[in-house]
């Protein structure tokens, strides 16, 4: 058994082949986004889409790729507001390809886009 990385609070989905990685502070709607792109692939707006992992992730970098999986005890849970936790489907691991940054109310209106670094990988940010 590998010791798992220190977590991260954030949500991710496996959308295609690269996962999104969705971050902001408690009650952004990090989770809520994570169902909507799930529900998006189960109406055929997206061709696929599966849970890696909510609340708390664990990041690690392989061969230069930035990997992202849930943490060991709450794999296949995700919170649903007013309705509890919920156990999915789920990847256990997946290639990082997008970071979706969920800000506060006062965050900029028209905020830039670009690139992010996480332990020396740099990712697609929104």
């Amino acid at each position: 058994m590998v010791a798992e990385t220190p977590s991260v609070h954030a949500s991710a989905v496996l959308a295609g082949a690269h996962a999104v990685l969705i971050r902001g502070p408690a009650g952004s709607g990090k989770s809520q986004l994570a169902l909507a792109l799930i529900q998006a692939a189960e109406t055929g707006q997206l061709r696929f889409a599966r849970l890696i992992g909510d609340d708390r992730l664990h990041l690690e970098v392989h061969h230069g790729r930035l990997l992202v999986r849930a943490a060991s005890t709450l794999a296949g849970l995700i919170e649903v507001r007013g309705l509890g936790i919920r156990r999915l489907d789920y990847e256990p691991v997946a290639v990082v390809g997008l970071v979706v940054d969920l800000a506060a109310e006062d965050a900029e209106r028209m905020p830039t886009t670009g690139d992010t670094v996480l332990m020396g990988v740099t990712v697609r940010r929104l």
